[in-house]
């Protein structure tokens, strides 16, 4: 819930800074949907794609306040996040849910990206691997087999705190992860991009990116800032 009219002027910023040194990476923003339309017209013929950061499962109907995933494309949006940990942990949406809205996003021809993520609690219990098997398998629809998408790993407590998991324990999580799409998906799951997400900053992105299994970065807070969010880029 970050964004209006005035802070455009970042992502003339970021263009510009694309425009002079292109990457190789792919980008994408998430703005607000009240920011999508505008943005959309300033992104035409540059590299960045856009996407929406919630959507609701159904096409159409009485759903105040709700934005769907057919709406969002028609903004301009490409992606879609789904089963952001503040939309599992505030709304209290369940892996089920999180399974229609992959569905919707599919349904609208986007491309979803899905957030699965453990609590403090979990890793101190020793769940933590227990609990993001389950998210990712309970909130994948087989429907996804065949066609683009991408899984973030989103540690809870890791989440605008300034903490990050060991490069170590990212690892692992990914590299569980990633048995899970294989499993299920075949070819597809074993080159879906697994996603890290979880206080990436300029200084910790060079290295986890290179951790095994980390096809990119879900970056929050550092996404405000052209500057900030440039050097993550780069660092991809």
């Amino acid at each position: 819930m970050n964004g209006v009219a005035a802070d455009l002027d970042e992502l003339r910023t970021l263009i510009a800074g694309l425009d002079r040194q292109p990457v190789a990476a792919r980008v994408g923003l998430c703005p607000p949907a009240t920011l999508l339309h505008r943005m959309a017209e300033m992104v035409g013929g540059t590299p960045i794609q856009l996407g929406g950061q919630d959507c609701h499962a159904k096409a159409k109907g009485p759903c105040t306040g709700d934005i769907s995933a057919e709406m969002l494309a028609d903004a301009g949006a490409r992606l879609v996040i789904v089963g952001h940990s503040e939309r599992r942990t505030d709304h209290g949406e369940t892996n089920a849910q999180v399974r229609e809205k992959v569905e919707a996003v599919l349904r609208a021809e986007l491309e979803p990206i899905v957030c699965v993520g453990e609590s403090a609690v979990d890793r101190a219990a020793g769940r933590c691997l227990e609990v993001v098997s389950a998210q990712v398998d309970g909130s994948l629809p087989d429907s996804l087999e065949g066609k683009a998408f991408s899984v973030a790993y989103e540690p809870i407590w890791a989440i605008g705190s300034g903490r990050t998991p060991t490069l170590e324990e990212i690892a692992e999580v990914h590299a569980t992860i990633r048995g899970v799409l294989a499993a299920r998906f075949g070819e597809t799951g074993a080159t879906t991009p697994i996603l890290y997400g979880g206080s990436v900053n300029p200084t910790n992105a060079p290295a986890i990116l290179k951790v095994a299994e980390v096809g990119g970065a879900l970056v929050g807070g550092c996404s405000l800032k052209a500057a900030e969010f440039l050097q993550i880029v780069r660092a991809a």
